[in-house]
């Protein structure tokens, strides 16, 4: 069997300090706990940013520069993934569901990737999905997806393709037909979050179904599931992904310190059950990256 690419999802969207008070926030924490992940085992850092004075998610251009700065800065091998979900909600006033409530953050394609096309990591994410999420709708419409998928290619990196339900795989098999999205394809499962794929191995087992053939492909678990579903991914073929974006306990009633631990019992499963994880050139050589910008 080949390596298995581990990811740390570092610090997310909807985790908070009040969940787990070593959620990292600011840009020098972020970057801290990349490199501690990479250091246990993690091969990629799924990254998104926060203010530093509220802990809220940000889509600030200069918290992203900081954090990669920091991570290239620090000589730490690692694969940088940044997110490009930010930027794709909207949520309905209530006396007029046709007028965006102030949580509404539904933007651009070109202000959802300006990070990716200025800082050009190796890999981010595209979100497939569209779909009612945390309190608002989710919205990724095909016509959105091409013009940011231009986008990311034209800067030379990769997309991982973040798929929530059986629909977003077909659309992303369209998009791969039609020449927007391009092949060899690198797909993550997401399980658990509601209305969503449930976590559990027949979701996982038909979400994989249904990918491309020859696709590279991983899967988690929100919260609970965290761990159920790293050992799901590992067992049918798959990479796997951990991290305080997904999980904050390291086991029922026992918080994690930080993203350390996490990868640190991901790494300890991957290997009981007989497999290994690879090292960031095996990564890079699975996935088809180019060479990292320095």
């Amino acid at each position: 069997m080949k390596p298995t690419i581990l990811t740390c999802a570092v610090t997310g969207t909807f985790t908070t300090p009040e969940h787990n008070d070593t959620l990292p926030v600011t840009a020098a924490e972020i970057a801290s706990d990349c490199i501690e992940a990479a250091q246990a085992g993690a091969a990629i850092c799924h990254i998104h940013v926060r203010d530093p004075d509220t802990a809220k998610p940000s889509m600030e251009y200069s918290y992203y520069e900081e954090v990669v700065s920091r991570i290239r800065a620090s000589d730490t091998d690692l694969i940088i993934n940044l997110t490009t979900g930010p930027g794709g909600r909207y949520v309905p006033a209530d006396n007029n569901p046709a007028v965006a409530a102030p949580e509404t953050t539904l933007t651009t394609a070109a202000i959802r990737t300006e990070h990716i096309v200025r800082l050009k990591p190796e890999i981010c994410t595209l979100d497939l999905n569209t779909m009612w999420f945390g309190g608002g709708a989710v919205i990724n419409s095909p016509k959105s997806l091409r013009e940011m998928a231009a986008l990311i290619y034209a800067a030379g990196v990769k997309p991982e393709f973040e798929v929530f339900d059986s629909g977003d795989i077909q659309l992303a098999r369209e998009l791969i037909q039609e020449g927007t999205l391009h092949e060899p394809a690198l797909f993550q499962i997401v399980t658990g979050v509601k209305y969503g794929f449930a976590p559990g191995p027949e979701a996982m087992l038909y979400a994989k179904s249904l990918l491309p053939t020859g696709c590279e492909w991983a899967a988690f678990g929100a919260s609970r599931w965290a761990f159920p579903m790293l050992a799901q991914a590992y067992l049918l073929g798959g990479h796997c992904r951990i991290g305080m974006e997904d999980a904050v306990y390291l086991e029922k009633g026992v918080k994690c310190a930080g993203n350390r631990p996490l990868v640190e019992k991901a790494v300890s499963i991957i290997r009981s059950l007989g497999g290994s994880v690879a090292t960031v050139s095996q990564a890079r050589e699975i996935l088809q990256l180019k060479a990292p910008v320095s």
